[in-house]
């Protein structure tokens, strides 16, 4: 008893589906959880596109770039807020270190 498996019929939506793995990988250095989130759904991508789920691979890589880039964001900020927390001590304490003297 062999049966060929065929692939379900296309249901019009593009075969390609990209898979945002280069935002997910870069996100890691942002924000570490958002970023493991955001590439296993990348990781997701090409598995379900192979499997003829293209409706699920969507799904998967609109998540994959919603976490990649949210990680990315809050990674920024946290760098802005740093920079300007160490620029607001620094002038905060050169100009109390001069007013002592």
């Amino acid at each position: 008893m062999s049966q060929d498996w065929t692939p379900p019929p296309s249901s019009g939506a593009p075969a390609t589906v990209p898979n945002f793995l280069v935002p997910a990988i870069i996100s890691l250095f942002c924000c570490l959880p958002l970023g493991i989130v955001a590439v296993i759904f990348a990781a997701q991508v090409n598995s379900k596109v192979a499997a003829g789920d293209t409706a699920g691979a969507m799904d998967s890589a609109k998540k994959a770039k919603m976490f990649s880039y949210i990680a990315i964001g809050l990674g920024l900020l946290a760098i802005i807020c740093y920079v300007l927390f160490f620029l607001i001590m620094g002038v905060g304490l050169g100009i109390a270190g001069s007013a002592s003297q």
